[in-house]
């Protein structure tokens, strides 16, 4: 970005719902396949990273529901792993349901964060490991987790799933502050996710977001 080009423009609730539709429009042209095979490279199978996809909308909307945010830790919902190698969650889809029953879920937690991020004053704050967040902050946390482990299904299900370009320049800016912005937008946070390279750029193996405003940020102790 040169010193004459404006910033991207903020992350936003409708942001959130626009991420979370296009996925559950994207995820419902494939409700006849096979949700329990491997999201790509993760450790999960589909139907588990869409559930973890849900679980953090909710969390990320849950963090800014009391009066007094939490600053020091996450407002105490219940979780559990449902198999040792899974995500420990405390949204999940009722199998019984099907596939398109998770779609549902997957919308549900989406409009819970886009509510919340509008209803929410700018000024308050809340807990998250990676910097304590504005509304603004969770909105951004919630749409990259949307956009990368989509991916992550996408490539288990065989889709095209394809974001749109100015959505991702704006996340990046928000959250991934050391990330290059002479590169695309969607390549760049695939690689600063540690899902994908750059040319010149060793690909990452360790990674993190900054979700406090910029002007609040604290130097990474791993940097």
């Amino acid at each position: 970005m040169s010193a004459h080009t404006p910033p991207p423009g903020p992350v936003t609730a409708d942001d959130v719902l626009h991420v979370t539709h296009a996925a559950a429009d994207l995820l419902t042209t494939a409700l006849d396949l096979d949700w329990r095979v491997p999201a790509g490279t993760l450790d999960w199978d589909c139907w588990e990273t869409i559930e973890h996809v849900a679980d953090d909308l909710f969390a990320y909307a849950g963090q800014l529901g009391p009066r007094r945010p939490p600053l020091d830790g996450h407002v105490p919902f219940g979780f559990e792993r449902r198999r040792p190698d899974g995500p420990a969650l405390t949204i999940y889809g009722d199998p019984k349901y099907g596939n398109a029953g998770l779609v549902q879920v997957l919308e549900a937690s989406g409009a819970f964060l886009a509510a919340m991020v509008r209803a929410t004053p700018a000024h308050v704050r809340a807990h998250h490991i990676f910097g304590a967040a504005d509304p603004e902050g969770f909105a951004a946390m919630g749409v990259v987790e949307t956009l990368v482990h989509l991916r992550d299904v996408a490539a288990g299900l065989g889709l095209d799933w394809r974001p749109d370009a100015d959505l991702c320049a704006r996340v990046r800016h928000r959250l991934f502050p050391d990330a290059p912005t002479d590169t695309e937008p969607w390549p760049t946070l695939l690689w600063a996710t540690g899902r994908g390279e750059l040319p010149g750029r060793e690909r990452r193996d360790r990674w993190r977001w900054h979700g406090a405003p910029a002007a609040e940020r604290q130097p990474d102790p791993e940097a």
